[in-house]
């Protein structure tokens, strides 16, 4: 079946901006069949595991039908475990992020009982929760069913596997007559078809069966962090491995834009891709990204369809995604033609049981890995250079410079403290001008043939526009205002591109240069490896 794009669905722009922060850009199968139906007020079994989007399914109409004006119980939502209780209550409060008169309440054992009894007198119009602890409200009279016009059995086998039948019969057996009553359920054994036909008035059933995915064969590793560190980690990463070129997958647009703009920020080669751009510019940025002229591509799950890209090295869950289906078609983009991939995963919180879920469904194992350290990165790039140095020690000719250490060892100096010094000397200046002394000739900025392209820290929020970097160019170097290239200018930075024989010069002349009475700091901006 076609699945619906939630921006052409038929409920409030109140959950239509919800749904969008929470970067949903169409329904998964289960919703798309299920909503409509909910909505028309009809009773509905769904067959659906967990991590298919089953929450949204319900949790979408719910908010739809729900009267903010009225401040008495309209929904109650059953689950098994207290777990899932918290984790279906945190799902539809995002859902009801714009309705700010819904208040929902999760109520499950191990809880004070007080604290919900408070919130329960004050007005809850949704509660979600545990069999037990719903009828031990039920029993105080704490929960009123008299204005329930639906009920929700989350996961009703597991309800069933754990012995709650009974107390299930119970709380529907005090609901109103004329509810309205959804099962979900990931198996249908008849005992569930039975007893659903007791409470149940001709319902629809919908079933959503995972296809059986080859999950392909891909290094898989998380990491768990706190969400302020991924891009930083995402960065140590790209630094470490050095990909050719990596996608990294956001849940959301803004998600993508954002970190479009901090990797470019922080001089990578990186560009976005997702629901909202027109196809022209898709296939600019996706031909960018074939010829290796961006070497990160940022992408939601919607956009990356038409990724059909055989060497990327790293797939990045920037996100851990919504549905497991998404987790294997993100990660098949690696290991394409028989080669081997890599897929890492940020987990934040309880991502870790979105982690779980995707491991059963696709029978593979993702190791965890600890976070990367600035140490690890500092490893790699001396790696790096003693490739280098072994590069010139086997290939070029390096006789002319064995004066100057024959005038040192003249002078006692032995050669292992020659060769320290010079490398102190070398780190020094590659820590201080933020870039290796760079080869122009040899290194690729992404710029035009011919041309160098610089990194400036000032950009749009200082209301900076081409005519301020041009300006400052040509007052304070010879280079003619002709001859200056492209000028990209991003919210708090630019790249300009510069003629190679003048690069020297601007990068002197522009030292310590304030523009607008802000000083900036100008720099070639990263190579390409």
């Amino acid at each position: 079946m076609k699945k619906l794009k939630f921006e052409d669905m038929e409920f409030s722009q109140e959950i239509k901006k919800a749904v969008s922060d929470m970067g949903f850009e169409e329904a998964s199968p289960i919703q798309s069949q299920a909503i409509p139906y909910i909505l028309e007020g009809k009773d509905v079994i769904g067959q659906a595991q967990t991590g298919t989007g089953k929450t949204a399914a319900f949790g979408v109409p719910i908010l739809e039908m729900c009267d903010e004006e009225n401040r008495q119980l309209q929904a109650i939502v059953l689950c098994p475990t207290r777990e899932l209780c918290i984790q279906v209550a945190e799902e539809i409060s995002k859902l009801a992020k714009y309705k700010k008169n819904v208040y929902i309440l999760p109520v499950y054992g191990g809880q004070p009982i007080e604290r919900q009894i408070k919130a329960l007198k004050k007005g809850v119009q949704i509660v979600i929760g545990t069999p037990g602890r719903v009828i031990d409200h039920l029993n105080r009279h704490t929960l009123k069913p008299g204005n329930i016009n639906m009920v929700v059995l989350d996961e009703a086998d597991e309800m069933f596997d754990m012995g709650f039948r009974d107390d299930i019969e119970l709380i529907l057996g005090k609901m109103p007559e004329d509810r309205q009553t959804v099962f979900f359920s990931a198996t249908m054994p008849q005992e569930i078809m039975s007893f659903a036909k007791k409470f149940q008035k001709n319902p629809e059933i919908i079933k959503v069966v995972h296809k059986e995915l080859t999950v392909p064969k891909v290094e898989q590793y998380y990491f768990e962090l706190k969400p302020n560190m991924k891009t930083e980690i995402l960065c140590r990463l790209i630094d470490i491995y050095n990909p050719k070129l990596s996608l990294v997958f956001c849940n959301t647009k803004r998600k993508v834009d954002e970190l479009v703009l901090e990797l470019q920020g922080r001089g990578y080669f990186a560009d976005g891709l997702h629901g909202d751009l027109k196809q022209t510019q898709r296939d600019k940025v996706m031909s960018t990204f074939r010829s290796g002229n961006i070497d990160i591509l940022v992408a939601t799950d919607v956009a990356a369809r038409g990724i059909d890209v055989d060497d990327v090295d790293i797939v990045f869950n920037y996100d851990i995604p919504q549905d497991e289906e998404y987790y294997v078609h993100r990660i098949g983009r690696t290991a394409r033609a028989g080669r081997e991939g890599t897929a890492f995963s940020f987990v934040v919180g309880r991502d870790i049981y979105k982690l779980k879920d995707i491991q059963k469904y696709t029978k593979t194992k993702i190791m965890r890995k600890d976070l990367p350290t600035l140490g690890d990165v500092e490893e790699k790039k001396i790696d790096i250079l003693l490739d280098k140095i072994r590069h010139e020690l086997d290939n070029e000719e390096i006789s002319k410079y064995q004066n100057i250490i024959d005038t040192l060892l003249e002078e006692d100096y032995n050669s292992i403290d020659i060769a320290s010094a010079i490398l102190k000397m070398y780190m020094d200046e590659n820590k201080k001008d933020g870039h290796e002394d760079l080869d122009l000739d040899a290194v690729n900025t992404g710029a035009e043939a011919g041309m160098v392209r610089l990194f400036v820290n000032i950009g749009r929020r200082e209301n900076i526009s081409p005519r301020h970097i041009v300006g400052a160019i040509t007052g304070e170097t010879s280079l003619p205002r002709k001859s200056i290239g492209k000028v990209d200018i991003y919210d708090k930075f630019t790249f300009v591109e510069v003629p190679k024989e003048y690069v020297k010069e601007v990068l002197a002349g522009l030292k310590n240069h304030k523009i607008k009475g802000k000083k900036i700091n100008i720099e070639i901006a990263n190579p390409r490896h």
